[in-house]
C-alpha cells in the first residue's frame, strides 16, 4: 500500500484572482452596463432607419412603395397637427383598454379558481384548452352576431384574447406555488382569505404579470387586425384604407403608431408589475440594480 505524503503548496501552485471593476466599484459598473444597454437599444433602430433613408434617397428601393422615414415622419406630423390622426389613435386605444381590463380580470379570477381547486380545473380545463387553440379572429363573426356593429365585437375580441393568456399564466402560477408554503399556512390556521393574501398572491403574482405583459402586446395586434375587417375607424382601419388607396406613407404612419402603442402599453404593464411585486427579480437585460 502506497503512503500519500502531503506536500506543502508553493506560491506557484496558487491561483490568485484580482478583484475586477464589478467588485471594486459595483455602482459604477452597473451604471456603465445600463449606459451600454441603453446605447445599444437606441443605436440599432437608428442605424436601421438611417439605412432605410439612404436606400430611399439613392433609389435602391421604390419610394412609392417604401417611403423614406423622413417622408413618413413629415406626413405623420402633419396629420397629427391637423387633428386627423388622434381620432384613430383614441379609437384603438379605448378598445384595447376596455378589452384588456375585462380579459385580465376574468382570466385572473378563473385562473386563481382553477389553480386552487383541482375539481374545477378537471371540469373546465379541457374545454378551455380547446377554445384556446381556436384563432381569435375566427370568433369575430360570432361576436358580430352577438353584439352587432360597433364597439362590442372589437372589445369582446380583445377580451377573449387577453383572457386566455392571463388564465393560463395565473393557473400555472398558482399550481406551482410550493406545497411547503401551503402547508405552513395551514399549520398556522390561515383562513382562505389569509392563504390567498399572504401565500398564493405573493408567490404567483410575478408569473401572472408576465402573462399580462405578453397579453398587452397581443391585444394591440388583435385589435389592429379586427379593425381592418370590421371597423370604420382606428389604426387598423387607417392602415387598411391607406393601402387600398395606395397611400403608402399614410399606411406606414399607422404602422409606426401601432408599434409605439404596443411598446408603450407593454412597458406600462411591466412598470406596474415592478411596482406591485418589488420582491420579484428584475428583468434581465434591463439594467439591474
Amino acid at each position: 500500500m502506497t503512503n500519500l505524503i502531503p506536500t506543502k503548496a508553493t506560491d506557484d501552485d496558487l491561483l490568485v484572482r484580482a478583484p475586477g471593476p464589478q467588485e471594486l466599484h459595483p455602482t459604477r459598473a452597473r451604471r456603465k452596463r445600463r449606459a451600454l444597454e441603453l446605447s445599444l437599444a437606441i443605436a440599432v433602430p437608428v442605424v436601421l432607419i438611417l439605412l432605410w433613408q439612404l436606400a430611399a434617397s439613392q433609389s435602391w428601393i421604390d419610394e412609392r412603395i417604401y417611403p423614406a422615414p423622413s417622408t413618413i415622419l413629415a406626413d405623420g406630423w402633419q396629420r397629427a397637427a391637423d387633428g386627423e390622426l388622434w381620432p384613430d389613435v383614441w379609437a384603438t386605444l379605448k378598445r384595447v383598454l376596455a378589452g384588456y381590463v375585462i380579459g385580465t380580470v376574468s382570466g385572473y379570477l378563473l385562473g386563481l379558481l382553477m389553480g386552487s381547486i383541482s375539481l374545477v380545473r378537471a371540469a373546465l380545463e379541457p374545454l378551455l384548452d380547446a377554445l384556446y387553440v381556436v384563432p381569435k379572429l375566427a370568433l369575430l363573426p360570432i361576436f358580430l352576431n352577438m353584439f352587432g356593429l360597433g364597439e362590442g365585437p372589437q372589445i369582446a375580441l380583445v377580451a377573449a384574447t387577453v383572457f386566455f393568456f392571463v388564465w393560463i399564466s395565473t393557473m400555472a402560477a398558482v399550481i406551482s406555488v410550493p406545497t411547503g408554503h401551503r402547508d405552513a399556512g395551514q399549520v398556522f390556521g390561515a383562513s382562505p382569505w389569509q392563504m390567498f393574501r399572504h401565500i398564493l398572491l405573493p408567490a404567483s403574482l410575478p408569473a401572472v404579470l408576465v402573462g399580462a405583459r405578453i397579453a398587452a402586446g397581443v391585444a394591440v395586434l388583435v385589435i389592429v387586425a379586427s379593425e381592418q375587417i370590421a371597423a370604420n375607424d382606428g389604426l387598423g382601419h387607417l392602415i387598411f384604407d391607406a393601402r387600398a388607396l395606395f397611400q403608402n406613407d399614410v399606411m406606414f404612419v399607422g404602422i409606426v403608431c401601432v408599434a409605439a402603442l404596443g411598446v408603450l402599453f407593454s412597458e406600462l404593464v411591466r412598470l406596474a408589475g415592478r411596482f406591485l411585486t418589488p420582491w420579484a427579480p428584475r428583468d434581465r437585460g434591463r439594467g439591474q440594480s
